[in-house]
């Protein structure tokens, strides 16, 4: 399993990686006692003779049933954040994988962590526990190596504070938000943003009136005096991320194309 895994990775063609996802489907298949069995049913005895017949999992499972393969040991178990219902669980058996997935996918769209200060304002993701979002800033936090990274709970005038002082020697920043929180930090501390990528990763938690997404970068955008506001898309079942820098239009880690642009 870990060289499949590592194939993908290393995969620099569609057909290389189809071949592999189609693999990883079969070790599914084999190994997978809750998804073989719904596969089987919608499949009704048919291959899948490429990705796009393969059967997605519905979301309702992760709320219900254990999902991981025979003989796996859990490692860590991430939560969603439950604000539409009943929690889904994410089980998982190596921890390595995850990192490798957003820490690519980060390098991919922005580049070295390394030349960026990371802030994060998620107050809501920090309040409760086994949060995967939070576990990626963590880790970008770390790898930045940026003395002022870090996380910032409720305390909006420091962050506003550090963000200045970040702007004004020119350092590249990027602040990780919930969305109704950067939306108070946009009515209580606007100021102009010249280096700093506003990096809102949804959701009102119950907080806000819930707006649209365009009406929340509008604000954003006016507070900040900046021209984009960066978006991040991830779920708690899933262990990739989807970027957006700029017009709500997001794209995914693909084999052909930079995203650094």
């Amino acid at each position: 399993m870990e060289a499949l895994t590592n194939k993908i990775f290393s995969c620099n063609n569609e057909a290389t990686f189809e071949k592999l996802a189609l693999e990883l489907f079969h070790y599914q298949m084999e190994n997978n006692p809750i998804y073989a069995p719904y596969a089987a049913l919608i499949l009704k005895g048919k291959i899948p003779a490429n990705i796009y017949e393969i059967p997605f999992l519905p979301i309702d499972f992760f709320k219900r049933e254990q999902i991981i393969c025979q003989g796996k040991a859990i490692e860590e178990v991430f939560l969603s954040s439950g604000t539409t219902g009943e929690q889904s669980k994410h089980l998982i058996s190596d921890l390595t994988l995850y990192k490798k997935s957003f820490r690519k996918t980060f390098q991919k769209f922005y580049g070295d962590v390394n030349d960026y200060c990371v802030l994060a304002l998620l107050p809501s993701y920090q309040e409760r526990e086994a949060s995967s979002l939070i576990f990626m800033v963590d880790d970008l936090i770390s790898k930045s190596k940026h003395p002022k990274s870090s996380f910032y709970l409720n305390n909006l005038s420091e962050l506003s504070e550090t963000i200045k002082e970040l702007e004004h020697k020119g350092q590249k920043t990027i602040l990780f938000g919930v969305t109704y929180a950067l939306l108070d930090l946009a009515e209580q501390y606007p100021q102009q943003l010249k280096n700093t990528i506003i990096m809102e990763t949804g959701g009102m938690k119950g907080k806000r009136k819930e707006l649209l997404k365009e009406e929340i970068h509008q604000l954003l955008q006016e507070a900040f005096i900046t021209e984009k506001i960066h978006s991040e898309y991830g779920m708690t079942e899933l262990l990739s991320q989807g970027y957006s820098k700029g017009e709500n239009i997001f794209n995914f880690p693909r084999l052909d194309e930079d995203t650094n642009s």
